[in-house]
C-alpha cells in the first residue's frame, strides 16, 4: 500500500475515533451531567416549572394558555391571557411572534377585532385597553398579562363568579409581581395561576 494512502487511512482513523469520544464526552456525558445538575439543583425549572392540582398538571408558570370554551369564546368566569401568535395558540412547539409590523394591515385588522371584543365582553371603551391585551409578545408564550388588563377584566369575573370586586381586586394584587431587581422589566399577573387562586377560593 503506497504511503500516501497509509496516511490518509491514518488520518482517517485518527478523526472517527476522535469524533466518537468527542460525542460521547461533550454530546451524552456534559448533557447528562448538566441536566443532572439541573434536576438538583433547581427541580422545578429543569421539569418545566409545572403548575398541578390535585397531583395532576394543569399548565407551567412560564407558558400561557387559553381560557376559552370549545368554540373558542373567552370564558367569562376566568382572566383572560393575551393574543398569542404562537401556532393554533400557546404551541410551545411553534413560538414566535406575529413579525409584523405596526403599519401592516393584517395586525392593524387583528388589533382592531380584538378591541372589539374586549369592549363586549368587558364593557369597556376601546381606548381604555391596554396594548398587551390586544397584542402577541414576541414569543406567543408569556404567561402574564400586565396589572391594567388585569383589573379592567375584575369586574366580569366577579358578577360571573358571584364574588365582590374587592375580593377578586385583592387576589389580582396577591398575584402581581414586581419589576425585576425593582428596575428591570415591568410589574405582571401571572393568568394560570390567578385563575387558579380564583377557583380555589371558591373550593
Amino acid at each position: 500500500m503506497p504511503s500516501n494512502v497509509r496516511s490518509t487511512a491514518r488520518t482517517a482513523w485518527v478523526a472517527v475515533r476522535a469524533t466518537a469520544v468527542f460525542t460521547l464526552v461533550l454530546g451524552l456525558g456534559y448533557t447528562g451531567l448538566i441536566t443532572g445538575v439541573g434536576a438538583l439543583a433547581l427541580p422545578a425549572q429543569a421539569n418545566g416549572s409545572l403548575i398541578e392540582v390535585d397531583g395532576e398538571p394543569v399548565g407551567s408558570s412560564l407558558i400561557g394558555q387559553s381560557f376559552t370554551d370549545a368554540d373558542g369564546a373567552a370564558l367569562p368566569e376566568y382572566f383572560q391571557s393575551r393574543p398569542s401568535a404562537a401556532g393554533d395558540g400557546y404551541d410551545g412547539g411553534a413560538s414566535s411572534g406575529s413579525n409584523l409590523g405596526p403599519e401592516n394591515e393584517d395586525l392593524i385588522a387583528a388589533i382592531g377585532d380584538r378591541q372589539a371584543a374586549i369592549s363586549e365582553l368587558d364593557g369597556v371603551p376601546a381606548d381604555g385597553i391596554p396594548a398587551d391585551a390586544v397584542t402577541a409578545s414576541g414569543s406567543g408564550l408569556d404567561p402574564h398579562i400586565s396589572p391594567e388588563y388585569a383589573r379592567l377584566q375584575v369586574p366580569r369575573v366577579a358578577a360571573a363568579r358571584g364574588m365582590s370586586e374587592d375580593e377578586v381586586g385583592r387576589l389580582v394584587d396577591e398575584h402581581t409581581v414586581g419589576r425585576d431587581l425593582g428596575v428591570i422589566g415591568s410589574p405582571v399577573v401571572n393568568v394560570l395561576e390567578l385563575n387558579l387562586a380564583l377557583d380555589g377560593l371558591e373550593g
